[in-house]
């Protein structure tokens, strides 16, 4: 029971989780003691100012650490005086009051904590003075500090015992009460609302009640029990006996708010729970109001803020259907699938009151016909960019570029790309400037969602000194989405061209029919971000026939994986600090030998792709011994790299590459080449920036000594 002198005490876990705001309601059964008094007229005092600008006096904090982690880190999170000592200092006064807040703000770390019984001693270090925090003459001791005197504030926070949940009870909202009858209520408590934030973007507010119960049992008298399911048990999680933590009881509230949302109660809320302590038992009692209402489906959806872009596109390409029963989580998913389209600076998707009735027919929840509607609401992004492209390499030297994309042509999320691309500046593997221009469409959920079209024209001349190459290229083909991880893709592809090697120069036309696999569960939002865990594999096989200079049918087969471990599994490392990424490659051409395919068909391995320290094309059989490659019909190699990240956006990698090509069709054929070095990388917002120097182990005549390359992202 309350005794004579309760009074009402807010805790918070704004100090645990800066992401949590709570407005749990607590009595606190003691009576008031000279050192309580003296502590809320502190916290009552209002800012003292002498009208004038004083002198910012600088000063020391020093928390005195707990036997508790994470009681230390709240405490560091919700001191004033220990944030603002560097960036925001003030004068006597306002230094003063930050002290006298201090108290407070201590005071309610370790109530998030669960301590409420716990003590917070301020000491200031003044000249020769020691001064506690809360004297009254603490402003004019301050003001009369010297230019060269020292403030050094020490804050002490003692635990006391660790209170445990007590009773908790979860009942329907009490009914409203007539205003009369809430004037004549002896003790009414003002508690702050916690918002929940449903995913349809409409909060939702518990509903209102017109007083707050001075005790546990009175508060559960006020309104029928409310009894949770299993599933709603297991989400709620909250058990007496388990440490009073402001944060599990928050956890508590939200979990069970979006089981109940999950299972189509849209309306639900789930209010801020009640708290009432209970000093000699050291226990926290907790009430929670829950309110379900009326389980819905999905009602009509609406879409607006649409100018360019076609809603039938949309709607089609949306996964949610109006009658299945309503879930956020569903809701959510499509949201992020629209945004994915690639034409909105924002998706946001909200709830539409009032809830309606749909016809039977409409329902696809028998029984359920009650729909709340939903609203999308887009705002379309720049529909035209412009980006250029710059990269460079001691091997292929420097390649310079701009590209101009439509994001959005013909309304339904259709990409047009025109590049153009200078090649060839400078480099040991290049004999002239040369070029690449290409025109690129994409037209998504072609045929069927997650089904892209895919069209590229293309117009090639590179000096390679390998060969020499013209050609014109034209390839279409369809990529699609199977599952969360993988992707398949098939086209065909028609090239004319025209390459010169040794003094020989003949024409090509091939026809080929490419087909490819790829999985990647590393689970990146940004591609060129680094991987840290997961595997990457991909299989492409590409039927091929050259009907000029000879006719020759043959199948190019190639492999990749790579696979990447954080040394964080180990405890040697924070996660994604410290990574081994490991890549192996694997070609073969059947039905054909070396000189029965076109050069440019040939494998060919050297440069980051495969085995750097090594120049592009530099591995392999050679012309003689000159530095012109031949080409051949196998191919295998391998990567081992060190990544470490550093402060400061920095980080370093060490790398030993192997690799070979052999004029047979089965891998592991002609002479290992082995290179190794390493590099630095400054991480931006849109991936690091990649600098990698790297020597070869077993040079072949006229190698190059070491080779330089500069990119963007990682190499694998």
């Amino acid at each position: 029971m309350v005794k004579s002198g309760c009074r009402p005490v807010s805790i918070s876990a704004s100090f645990v989780s800066m992401s949590c705001a709570l407005g749990i309601v607590a009595t606190f059964c003691v009576p008031f003691s000279a050192q309580g008094k003296a502590s809320g007229s502190a916290r009552d005092a209002k800012p003292i100012t002498d009208g004038t600008s004083d002198p910012a006096i600088p000063y020391t904090v020093t928390l005195t650490p707990t036997t508790q982690p994470d009681l230390d880190a709240a405490i560091v999170a919700s001191s004033q005086l220990k944030s603002l000592q560097t960036s925001h200092t003030v004068g006597a006064y306002a230094l003063a009051g930050r002290i006298r807040s201090d108290y407070e703000r201590v005071t309610g770390a370790l109530e998030s904590q669960g301590y409420y019984a716990g003590a917070v001693t301020i000491s200031v270090h003044a000249g020769a003075r020691t001064v506690d925090g809360k004297d009254p003459a603490l402003p004019d001791i301050l003001k009369e500090l010297g230019k060269n005197q020292k403030v050094a504030i020490t804050v002490r926070a003692t635990t006391g015992p660790r209170f445990s949940l007590g009773t908790v009870v979860l009942t329907m909202p009490p009914p409203e009460q007539p205003p009369e009858h809430s004037q004549k209520q002896p003790s009414v408590v003002s508690h702050t609302s916690a918002q929940g934030t449903a995913p349809s973007g409409r909060t939702s507010a518990p509903p209102a009640s017109t007083a707050v119960a001075a005790t546990s049992g009175q508060a559960i008298a006020q309104a029928e029990p409310v009894t949770l399911s299993a599933t709603e048990l297991k989400a709620f999680g909250l058990k007496p006996g388990q440490p009073a933590v402001a944060a599990d009881v928050l956890a508590a509230q939200n979990s069970l708010l979006n089981e109940l949302q999950e299972e189509g109660y849209a309306t639900a809320t789930v209010s801020t729970p009640l708290a009432y302590l209970r000093p000699h038992d050291q226990k926290l009692d907790i009430v929670f109001r829950v309110s379900r209402g009326p389980k819905v489906v999905i009602g009509p959806i609406a879409m607006t803020g649409l100018k360019q872009t076609n809603q039938s596109y949309l709607m089609n390409r949306l996964e949610l259907r109006e009658g299945e029963i309503y879930r956020p989580s569903r809701i959510e998913a499509a949201r992020q699938d629209l945004a994915a389209t690639g034409v909105f600076s924002s998706v946001q998707v909200r709830n539409n009151p009032p809830i309606v009735t749909l016809p039977a027919t409409k329902t696809l929840m028998p029984g359920v016909l009650q729909a709340m509607p939903i609203e999308f609401s887009f705002r379309e992004a720049k529909r035209r960019t412009l980006s250029a492209q710059v990269g460079y390499s001691t091997d292929l030297g420097g390649r310079v570029g701009v590209s101009w994309t439509h994001h959005n042509l013909l309304g339904n999320a259709e990409q047009l790309r025109l590049t153009a691309l200078v090649t060839g500046l400078g480099g040991s593997a290049q004999q002239g400037l040369g070029y690449d221009v290409y025109a690129d469409f994409m037209k998504p959920d072609f045929l069927s969602k997650g089904q892209n079209l895919s069209v590229r024209l293309e117009g090639i001349r590179q000096l390679l000194y390998s060969y020499h190459q013209t050609a014109i290229i034209g390839r279409a083909g369809l990529n699609r989405h199977i599952g969360r991880y993988w992707n398949v893709s098939g086209g065909v592809l028609g090239e004319q061209e025209q390459i010169k090697q040794f003094g020989d120069t003949r024409s090509y036309f091939i026809i080929a029919a490419p087909l490819n696999a790829t999985f990647d569960n590393t689970q990146l939002a940004n591609p060129i971000d680094p991987a840290t865990h997961g595997v990457r594999a991909s299989l492409s096989v590409t039927p091929s026939e050259s009907l000029e200079s000879g006719s020759s049918f043959f199948t190019l087969l190639s492999a990749q994986v790579s696979t990447y471990f954080d040394l964080h599994h180990l405890g040697i490392s924070r996660p994604g600090r410290s990574v081994i990424a490991v890549r192996g490659i694997v070609g073969s051409v059947q039905g054909a030998s070396t000189y029965q395919i076109p050069p440019d068909q040939r494998l060919y391995a050297g440069g980051p792709a495969t085995v750097r320290g090594f120049r592009y094309q530099g591995v392999g059989p050679q012309y003689g011994k000159t530095k012109y490659a031949i080409g051949g019909t196998s191919m295998d190699a391998g990567s081992v790299e060190f990544r470490q990240r550093l402060p400061m956006n920095l980080g370093v990698a060490g790398f030993v590459d192997a690799g070979q090509v052999g004029t047979g069709s089965r891998p592991g054929q002609g002479t290992l080449r082995v290179g190794y070095g390493g590099g630095v990388r400054y991480f931006t917002p849109i991936g690091p920036i990649r600098v990698d120097v790297a020597l070869p182990m077993n040079r072949p005549a006229y190698g190059d000594k070491w080779e330089l390359y500069f990119g963007l992202g990682e190499t694998f």
